[in-house]
């Protein structure tokens, strides 16, 4: 799996599946023309998104001023019902920040050491054509510098479930965690632990793991126990192999192929256990800028454990951002920082960041995963004056 902007990601939508956005930064400039408090430049680029074939576009900041919301274009193509800003959507690997949060809550009542190898907690899990747990620590999962291989990058996954004739034959198809890591163990690893980075989905399907190895419970059960109920999130839930969406929600729709041409298919409905903790969960705008405002402003985490979650790696594909423990730090094209991920899966594409303070955030989802830009949103949005 590469970087990609939500453009390029949906040439192969297996890599939209699970993917972070590049960090590609707009002139300030173009956002600075926007009236101050009016959202105008987030408007425009979210109209923007519209006119480049998204579907439609919720999205909710919240800031000093207050909670603002919008909608733009549809969450139905067929009855052109209109998008929600209540909408619930699959936040797709939004999820890593949550299963994150929980490895390091784990950390804090010193249950686990972040490291710790992967064998210690999951022998003879990762093991095979040059894979080694004994070399791999917690902390390498959680920044992606473990080198194991990306089990979406796996050409038979891609054509199985993430491209057109495959997906409709088995989008309902379960799919354990022990068989998404033993496809990535069939490939050699990208790099030795600790040499380099690169995005990999697996990583995070062994974190869930790790995570029911120490406390005997799943990941979906930690995360609705410390984070969920704690912080009021009624809006998101960890579906498992639910393959509807609860409402209210829109349709979400794919091209399911390697261009951004060509039929436009209704993807809705699959089972999001094939993404399990790497990109499973169901969320809200509202309720994604209450986690992320909640997590820097050191709710969910002691100090020591933040410090580490906002401590990056430098990644070459993003020359404006570096990659924490499940978290993203973006310098933006007017010099603020935001925290965060993105989040791709079929016909969803995701984002959610908050500055540093937790004072200013936002959240968003596209439900078409072929266009649009992200990226000129979150500059519309953060870089106005």
């Amino acid at each position: 799996m590469t970087v990609r902007t939500s453009r390029v990601v949906a040439t192969l939508v297996a890599t939209a599946a699970l993917t972070l956005s590049a960090v590609v930064a707009v002139p300030a400039s173009a956002a600075a023309r926007a009236e101050k408090g009016t959202h105008d430049a987030t408007r425009r680029a979210i109209a923007a998104a519209i006119e480049d074939g998204v579907p439609g576009v919720t999205a909710t900041a919240k800031d000093r001023r207050g909670t603002w919301s919008t909608t733009t274009g549809v969450g139905n193509i067929r009855t052109d019902e209109p998008r929600s800003p209540h909408d619930r959507y699959r936040a797709g690997s939004i999820t890593k920040t949550f299963v994150a949060t929980v490895l390091l809550q784990l950390e804090a009542e010193d249950r686990l050491s972040l490291d710790d190898t992967v064998e210690k907690w999951l022998p003879g899990a990762v093991r095979g054509h040059g894979h080694d747990g004994r070399r791999v620590t917690v902390r390498q999962l959680l920044n992606h510098t473990s080198g194991i291989h990306n089990f979406t990058d796996d050409e038979t996954y891609v054509q199985t479930y993430l491209l057109k004739d495959g997906f409709f034959e088995h989008r309902y198809d379960r799919l354990t965690p022990d068989q998404l890591v033993a496809i990535s163990m069939s490939h050699e690893p990208d790099f030795a632990p600790g040499t380099s980075w690169n995005y990999s989905n697996t990583n995070y399907i062994l974190a869930g793991m790790v995570i029911k190895s120490v406390t005997g419970r799943s990941f979906a059960t930690e995360i609705r126990q410390r984070i969920i109920e704690p912080l009021h999130l009624t809006a998101t839930s960890v579906p498992g192999n639910r393959v509807t969406m609860p409402q209210p929600s829109s349709r979400a729709y794919s091209k399911l192929a390697e261009t951004t041409t060509g039929p436009t298919y209704d993807v809705t409905n699959w089972t999001p256990g094939l993404a399990s903790s790497a990109g499973e969960m169901i969320s809200s705008s509202a309720d994604l800028n209450r986690f992320y405002t909640a997590l820097l402003r050191g709710i969910l985490l002691p100090a020591e454990q933040l410090k580490e979650m906002k401590t990056t790696v430098t990644v070459e594909a993003m020359p404006n951002a570096g990659y924490g423990l499940g978290l993203i730090d973006r310098k933006l094209s007017c010099g603020v920082h935001v925290w965060g991920h993105s989040g791709g899966v079929p016909g969803s594409i995701s984002e959610a960041v908050t500055t540093a303070d937790g004072r200013h955030s936002l959240a968003f989802n596209f439900n078409g995963d072929w266009s649009g830009d992200t990226d000129t949103v979150i500059e519309g949005e953060f870089c106005r004056n």
